[in-house]
């Protein structure tokens, strides 16, 4: 990469988004950024690298031509002054997709999608090369232990492992995102309906999957979950010159709460669990493969993975119970995630939270998809805002409608965070497992502290 170039985020406080400032501006390069808000972390991890804009919202003085390039987030509008000004005077201006992929057109581009799965295996990935001390770039949707940032771009690196999200590139460009990487490895980890408001229809969703698998050059290659019946379709159609790799869930047993690997007739103790993660893991191993990376380098180096950020993070332990956050959100990833943490400990009683967040989720036609996700909890809770109800301009929400769409015998649903909070503390919780589930924060409630005074009631 160049050296003192000069880069202009619109909306840089998108988690992608600060953290490609963040890559940049170690790398030596003069950035800046605005939006209209920025919440945290992205707003103090900006702030420590004196990158924090003076005030929110949007100025065209910020647009100069001493710019090398405008970086444009998918939350800004079409209508962005920053960007009509950017485009007045021809500055050239990337999606965040864009600009990666211009970074990356001398290496080989490894990208890994999915409708839930891919920001684990791609941890997996980066944690597991981290250990052969290879060299490579990456783009990751979550923070991992041992990486600073979720975005590394080098001059030196031969390969870049990117996960690739199935969502608009930009408000001036909607084509999915991971199209726009150019891949020469994909990885699909499995294929359910999810961003509702984008993708109306479940035809529409999946035939995003397969563009990008016809997209696969000659020479390159396909890795899917084959016990994923429409990444499997997807996958299977003949493409000329291009390879096919299924995987299915990794062998395993489970000793006293702790998941093994069984692989050349020894056991390897991991830190996650689950079947979701068990075929991440699959995923991983056969990606790494295809990287050159042997069984002898893989089993151990995965071994010591820890999990990304908010994926079924534990918060508090006793010794009779645990209490976890996670990012899981869309109806597949509820289920495995609530069936990961039942099969974990089938003795100890498990109870689920859900808040509703996302558009998807608060959309009364797509509520439907919840059903039985829940299944695997005794005690179901399900929470959502009607203020962010309002806010996504969608038809109001009846606690009748959302309870019924569950279809979950021990089932309660709350409009306020402070009273969930209150009933999930009122009794005590003995050889009983906590697992609370968003994409937002239940208002500002402290997971932790709950989690904590839960397992000790």
């Amino acid at each position: 990469m160049n050296s003192a170039l000069q880069y202009h985020f619109i909306a840089i406080g998108g988690a992608a988004m600060h953290n490609l400032a963040l890559a940049l501006h170690q790398s030596g390069h003069k950035v800046t950024g605005s939006d209209d808000e920025i919440f945290e972390p992205s707003r103090t991890r900006l702030a420590q690298k004196s990158l924090l804009p003076d005030s929110m919202g949007w100025d065209v003085n910020r647009i100069h031509s001493n710019l090398t390039a405008v970086i444009l987030g998918m939350h800004a509008k079409a209508d962005n002054p920053e960007l009509l000004k950017a485009q007045e005077m021809g500055i050239p201006i990337y999606s965040f997709p864009e600009f990666i992929y211009q970074q990356s057109l001398n290496k080989q581009r490894i990208v890994i999608a999915g409708s839930h799965g891919k920001t684990s295996i791609t941890a997996m990935i980066l944690h597991v090369l981290k250990t052969t001390n290879k060299k490579f770039d990456y783009l990751v949707g979550a923070s991992i232990s041992g990486f600073e940032t979720m975005v590394q771009l080098t001059a030196e690196a031969p390969i870049i492992i990117i996960e690739g999200d199935e969502y608009f590139t930009s408000p001036l460009d909607l084509t999915p995102k991971f199209l726009k990487y150019h891949h020469h490895v994909a990885l699909i980890s499995g294929v359910a309906w999810d961003h509702i408001n984008v993708y109306p229809t479940m035809e529409s969703y999946v035939r995003q999957f397969d563009h990008l698998a016809d997209a696969t050059p000659k020479g390159g290659v396909l890795i899917y979950d084959e016990n994923d019946s429409i990444a499997s379709v997807i996958c299977h159609k003949e493409r000329a010159d291009v390879e096919n790799h299924g995987y299915s869930i990794h062998k395993h047993e489970i000793i006293n709460g702790v998941t093994h690997l069984i692989a050349n007739k020894q056991s390897y103790p991991i830190s996650v669990f689950g079947d979701h993660n068990l075929r991440n893991i699959s995923a991983a191993k056969t990606l790494c493969a295809v990287l050159g990376v042997h069984d002898d380098v893989f089993y151990p180096a995965i071994s010591t993975f820890l999990g990304a950020n908010n994926r079924l993070e534990k918060v508090a332990e006793s010794s009779t119970g645990v209490a976890f956050k996670d990012f899981a959100h869309a109806p597949s990833k509820v289920k495995a995630t609530t069936k990961a943490v039942k099969k974990q400990w089938p003795k100890r009683k498990l109870f689920a939270v859900l808040e509703l967040h996302t558009f998807s989720s608060l959309t009364a036609k797509f509520l439907e998809q919840y059903e039985n996700s829940l299944e695997y909890a005794d005690m179901a809770f399900v929470y959502f805002n009607p203020a962010v109800v309002a806010h996504k301009n969608l038809p109001t929400l009846s606690v009748t409608a959302v309870a019924s769409a569950f279809k979950h015998k021990n089932i309660q649903v709350f409009t306020d965070s402070e009273t969930l909070k209150t009933h999930l503390l009122k009794s005590a919780h003995t050889e009983t497992n906590l697992l609370m589930m968003t994409s937002g924060s239940f208002d500002g409630l402290d997971l932790a502290d709950i989690g904590a005074n839960f397992i000790k009631a």
